[in-house]
C-alpha cells in the first residue's frame, strides 16, 4: 500500500542489493548499454535507469552512522513544534518551526517522496496524507514543477474520518531543499499556498567545536573532527483563507482548528519516521557500493 516508500529507499540500503524505490530527491536518466550480437540479428539491452541526486551520498551515510551510534547512548528527544497562527483581514498565516533529529537531505527526501512520504498512522493503520496522483510538468536539474493531488485524513468529531482532497502545484528545489506550493483546487479555500525549507542544525557544535562556531557543513566537519551530527530545522509558512461564509466565525474557527490539528498530526508522523531512521542500522559496505553504482551525483549544478 506504499507505506513509507521514501523511507524504504533508505532502509533497503541495509540489504546486499541496491534499493528499487524511486529516489526522494532524484530524476531518472538513461545510460546506454552495449548491444548484444545474436546469430541472426542484434538485440539491444534495455536501457538502465540511473538516479541523479543533488547531495553527497557518502556524507548522508556518514551522518546516519553518527546518529545511529549516538542514539544507543543518548536517545534524541523530539522537541515540540513551534506553531504561530495570525490573521490579517481574513488571511491566516501559520508559521511552523520544527527541529528534526536527522540530516536535512533525509528530511527533505521524505517530504517530497512521490508516493506520499512518511505520513502514516500505525496505530489506526491508515494514511494521514498520501499522493493520489502526481505529474511532473517541468524539470530543470534540481528544480521541477509538479502537479499533485493529495488526500489528507481528518477525524471529524472523533467519530469518523474525512478525506480532504488537495490539488496543488509544487515547485521543488532539490539542491536548496526548498518547496513552494499553491492551490489548484482546495475544498472551501479561497487562498491556500505556502512554502517550506530544510536547514542544517549543528547539534554538537558547542561540545566539539568549542568557541569556533561553524558556518557550513564543511567547517562543522572539520572543527568537530568528523564526529558532529547534523539535525534539521524544518520551517513552514502556510497561508489560507476560506471562502464565504466559512471565513466568518464560528465557521472560520472550525477551519482554523482543522488546519492546526491536521498539521500537528503530520508533524508528529515526520518525527516518528525520523526516530525510525535513527534506530535503523546504516547499510553495509557492499550495499553502499551497489548504491553508488546506481546513482549519479551532481554537486555543482
Amino acid at each position: 500500500m506504499g507505506v513509507f516508500p521514501g523511507f524504504g529507499a533508505w532502509i533497503n540500503q541495509n540489504s546486499q542489493e541496491p534499493p528499487n524505490a524511486e529516489s526522494n530527491r532524484s530524476e531518472n536518466v538513461e545510460s546506454m548499454s552495449a548491444s548484444e550480437k545474436g546469430t541472426n540479428n542484434a538485440h539491444a539491452k534495455k536501457k538502465k535507469k540511473k538516479e541523479v541526486v543533488y547531495y553527497d551520498y557518502k556524507e548522508v551515510i556518514r551522518q546516519r552512522w553518527l546518529w545511529y551510534e549516538a542514539e544507543k547512548k543518548h536517545p534524541w528527544n523530539n522537541p515540540r513544534p513551534k506553531i504561530k497562527v495570525t490573521n490579517k483581514k481574513g488571511l491566516y498565516h501559520m508559521n511552523i518551526e520544527l527541529t528534526v533529529g536527522t540530516a536535512p537531505d533525509t528530511v527533505y527526501g521524505l517530504m517530497i517522496d512521490p508516493k506520499g512520504g512518511p505520513f502514516f498512522n500505525w496505530e489506526k493503520w491508515r494514511d494521514l496524507m498520501k499522493n493520489t496522483s502526481r505529474k511532473v510538468l517541468k524539470e530543470n536539474g534540481p528544480k521541477r514543477v509538479i502537479m499533485v493531488e493529495k488526500a489528507v485524513a481528518y477525524n471529524f468529531l472523533s467519530m469518523t474520518t474525512m478525506s480532504i482532497p488537495l490539488h496543488l502545484t509544487m515547485e521543488e528545489n532539490r539542491k536548496d531543499l526548498t518547496t513552494k506550493y499553491k492551490k489548484g483546487k482546495v475544498m472551501l479555500m479561497k487562498v491556500f499556498k505556502g512554502d517550506y525549507k530544510v536547514e542544517p542544525i549543528y547539534v554538537d557544535q558547542e561540545r566539539l567545536c568549542k568557541r569556533r562556531l561553524p558556518k557550513s557543513p564543511e567547517e562543522y566537519k572539520k572543527c568537530s573532527g568528523g564526529q558532529g551530527r547534523i539535525a534539521s530545522k524544518f520551517t513552514i509558512n502556510h497561508y489560507f483563507e476560506p471562502y464565504p461564509p466559512f471565513n466568518i466565525p464560528p465557521l472560520s474557527w472550525f477551519i482554523r482548528g482543522i488546519t492546526i490539528k491536521t498539521s500537528k498530526n503530520l508533524l508528529n508522523a515526520l518525527q516518528e519516521m525520523a526516530s525510525t531512521v535513527r534506530d535503523a542500522r546504516p547499510p553495509s559496505e557492499e550495499a553502499i557500493k551497489a548504491r553508488e553504482k546506481a546513482i549519479v551525483e551532481v554537486h555543482n549544478f
